[in-house]
């Protein structure tokens, strides 16, 4: 019914506004619902409903083409330039175990969980080109490992059917909001897995300290330079990023052709490793104190903003079309859990530790700080540093896992 994409993006917006809204109200009944439904789950899925009752057209739109190239980029460079390498050392290396061990479940887990379900169903993990199970899952591991914006990049490098994504996105979410559940429910009974772990806590006492001080000390109301910063730095990073992705890319596909199998001759791919790693490079520079003027909540600003244009290319009446896809989600997630609880019992790690460098990987900033703060609210700042160290390589390491996946998937067709 609407093709005007201005519009289109005014609803949005609108949307996104009245979520947050109802999100922040201290009524009980709001309370209540988004103790069920989590805030994200409604930015895919109301796009979703509009774009599937024909209100708005999310394949014709030209929203998300643009809102990926160019507000994708610069939200990766928000949220890795503020890495604090000195507080994050202050945390020990157990929180940075957790959220590696957090990453490998990730990357083992996909390639496992499919081989499983293909070796038992093998109808499930069929398809081809666009339509192979494995490029959709590839998005699901960006997700699991960094989060939005990393997933929409390895969507955008691998190229799953806008189809095949709904369906992906479905279990992304579904799954990944139930183990958030258990992790937050699980908060209330720390002490008592902490004494099951044989883990000593008291660090973490030290380290809320430090961070409420550090907090305190730094942040303050952005002035409009300190936003001309902002985007001078991100839309800068990504504009170079453009610029050398334009003169990498043809070299490669024109000498090193056989790259392609890898999606190494992907301009996209070159885009968000050129910011990721540019955003890094600043984190090191003293432009990394644009985080205390809100680099990292505008970059949460794009980042809800493109989990919208996403939603609107959702087609509900596919998600039930493939239910096992359901099955290899929640057995990924059943295996990054065990690697997790069985890397802090046998480190004697405590449980906030374990939560949070799960929930770094897989629910990324818009959802590690909230387990953070299930355990008390100062320390909803480890969920934005690990959440932040995940989006650094979460491009990386869920281009690997694809791979891993790929190989998998060409496995049983070959069988």
């Amino acid at each position: 019914m609407i093709q005007n994409d201005a519009t289109v993006l005014g609803i949005l917006m609108l949307v996104l506004g009245l979520i947050f809204y109802t999100a922040s109200l201290p009524n009980k009944g709001w309370t209540r619902f988004y103790g069920i439904v989590p805030p994200l789950l409604l930015c895919y899925f109301i796009p979703g409903v509009l774009n599937s009752v024909g209100i708005i057209n999310g394949v014709t739109s030209e929203l998300y083409p643009v809102i990926s190239r160019y507000l994708l980029p610069a939200c990766l460079v928000f949220f890795t330039l503020g890495m604090d390498w000195k507080s994050l050392a202050r945390l020990g290396p157990q929180a940075i175990t957790m959220m590696l061990a957090g990453t490998l479940g990730i990357v083992i887990g996909g390639p496992i969980a499919l081989w499983i379900v293909g070796t038992l169903h093998p109808e499930t993990v069929q398809g081809e080109g666009p339509d192979a199970i494995w490029r959709g899952l590839a998005a699901i591991a960006g997700s699991w490992i960094g989060g939005g914006a990393n997933q929409t990049a390895l969507k955008e490098v691998f190229g799953p059917s806008d189809r095949l994504f709904s369906q992906i996105v479905a279990v992304d979410v579904l799954v990944a909001e139930i183990w958030m559940a258990v992790l937050i429910y699980s908060a209330g009974y720390a002490n008592r897995i902490d004494a099951r772990l044989k883990a000593d806590s008291s660090k973490i006492t030290d380290v809320q300290n430090r961070l409420e001080t550090l907090q305190l000390a730094n942040q303050r109301i952005p002035s409009t330079a300190d936003l001309m910063y902002l985007g001078a730095v991100g839309f800068g990073a990504t504009g170079l990023a453009h610029w050398l992705s334009g003169i990498i890319t043809p070299f490669l596909a024109l000498n090193y052709p056989e790259l392609a199998r890898y999606s190494l001759t992907s301009s996209f791919f070159w885009i968000v490793a050129i910011v990721t790693i540019i955003g890094l490079g600043l984190s090191f520079t003293p432009l990394r104190k644009l985080e205390y003027v809100g680099a990292s909540r505008m970059g949460s600003a794009f980042l809800y903003l493109l989990v919208a244009t996403i939603g609107m290319q959702m087609d509900l009446g596919a998600v039930a079309e493939n239910p096992g896809l359901f099955a290899i989600g929640l057995i990924w997630m059943v295996i990054h859990a065990v690697i997790i609880i069985g890397v802090a019992r046998v480190l004697h790690i405590p449980f906030f530790f374990a939560a949070v460098g799960s929930q770094a990987n897989v629910g990324g900033s818009a959802s590690a700080p909230v387990v953070a703060a299930a355990f008390h609210p100062s320390l909803a700042t480890v969920g934005v540093l690990l959440s932040i160290l995940g989006y650094a390589f979460g491009t990386y390491a869920g281009y690997l896992t694809a791979i891993l996946m790929q190989w998998v998937s060409e496995g049983l067709i070959n069988l």
